[in-house]
């Protein structure tokens, strides 16, 4: 073997020295090492790209492959296959002459076959009186067995980054529908913020994203986008907060008020507040958590509630109320479920609790027993109605978009 030279077994071309090493490996191949040929075939397709090979490409060693007469691969028998271009062209589905000797060329570079020419170029093979191959002269399918394994490991690692990445985008896609419909509801119902701002930061992660990103870029969007996400929850929770205190004062002024009007009730010995019992608005003052979401939010996450409003539509949380007294009649939901419910979330955000049960009826067996199960959480501080609610949102979002 003349290395660098017209007539080296790679061709008539110089030998690459990557070329040179992997024939050296394959001349070493142990005795009775097998591989099934599709399954490396397979794997040699799972890792085109980290392989640096075309479609095509694959389509002409899937040729290749079909003139091996055995499924497995082994180091027993000659490895050698030697059609004519004609042939290889019919099985690779009639690709041109041109485009058949670039897909060779690309799979002896990728490492997967080896050029074993004749001393006048031609592919053929020399048998013995019994007809049995003793020497042939084409493209040897050794690398693709010497290489099994690393192609099985190269094809395990594409299909996990591929994982990886599907996981990201669709990550990604969830936290931008709850970002763009946070943003949307909070302009529409005219909340305090600099919205605009906020809209542009939205855009500008959005614009990060080229046609092809790759997995570290998704990632990095995707952090920043949760951020974002967090940032607009937090004002929103803020201005709650402030409503609610606002709501709070305007409570206790009214009691104080009525608190200094007459009432024998009140000058009875046995009356509850005589004997040091709480007046009944503190301990729902500090019973009521905060609503998760604004109203136009709850109405579009729980869009059947609004049929059971005053005149078929709800503009305020009084109607929501309204509305969730009906449905919990209708849903089976006894009075005191409810009243221990408003007693422990607060109104308004066991109006959204009905609301969100409606939603989900078919799917929960007993709406009271659920119910309960819930304020008995919401008492010891575990349960929140935000990823319920951000959960029903996205369900009817994609429910909307495919009617459409």
């Amino acid at each position: 073997m003349q290395i660098g030279s017209v007539t080296t077994p790679f061709g008539r071309r110089p030998a690459k020295l990557a070329l040179v090493k992997r024939q050296l490996e394959t001349n070493e191949l142990p005795q009775g090492r097998t591989a099934d040929k599709w399954k490396v075939f397979r794997d040699a397709c799972e890792a085109r790209e980290a392989l640096g090979v075309q479609d095509r490409a694959l389509s002409v060693l899937n040729a290749l492959l079909t003139f091996y007469p055995e499924t497995d691969l082994t180091s027993e028998t000659s490895l050698v296959v030697f059609p004519s271009n004609a042939q290889l062209s019919v099985r690779s589905h009639g690709i041109s002459g041109r485009t058949l000797r670039r897909s060779l060329a690309s799979l002896v570079d990728a490492g997967l076959i080896e050029r074993h020419d004749s001393p006048n170029g031609k592919r053929y093979a020399h048998r013995d009186r019994a007809g049995e191959i003793e020497e042939a002269f084409g493209f040897s399918l050794a690398p693709m067995l010497a290489r099994a394994q690393e192609l099985a490991h190269l094809a395990q690692k594409v299909a996990e980054e591929a994982r990886l990445m599907k996981r990201a985008k669709e990550a990604l896609t969830i936290c931008r529908r709850d970002v763009r419909k946070l943003i949307s509801a909070a302009i529409e119902e005219g909340a305090e913020g600099d919205w605009m701002a906020v809209e542009a930061m939205y855009i500008g992660l959005v614009g990060r994203l080229t046609r092809n990103p790759d997995r570290l870029l998704v990632e990095s969007i995707l952090e920043d986008m949760r951020m974002l996400r967090e940032e607009v929850v937090n004002l929103l929770e803020v201005q709650l907060k402030s409503e609610n205190m606002t709501a709070n004062d305007g409570q206790n002024d009214r009691h104080i008020q009525n608190s200094n009007t007459e009432s024998t009730n009140e000058l009875e010995p046995g009356s509850e507040k005589e004997q040091g019992a709480k007046p009944e608005y503190q301990n729902e003052s500090k019973r009521e958590t905060l609503k998760a979401f604004p109203l136009g939010v709850v109405l579009k996450a729980c869009p059947q509630i609004v049929d059971y409003g005053p005149g078929g539509l709800i503009g305020s949380w009084r109607d929501l109320m309204t509305a969730a007294v009906v449905v919990r009649s209708m849903l089976g939901v006894s009075p005191s479920a409810y009243q221990d419910a408003c007693e422990n979330m607060g109104a308004e955000n066991a109006a959204v609790a009905i609301a969100c049960i409606l939603e989900r009826a078919g799917h929960i067996n007993s709406a009271g027993g659920y119910l309960r199960d819930l304020t008995r959480r919401a008492e010891r501080g575990e349960f929140s109605l935000g990823p319920m609610v951000m959960a029903l949102l996205r369900t009817n979002g994609e429910a909307g978009r495919r009617s459409a």
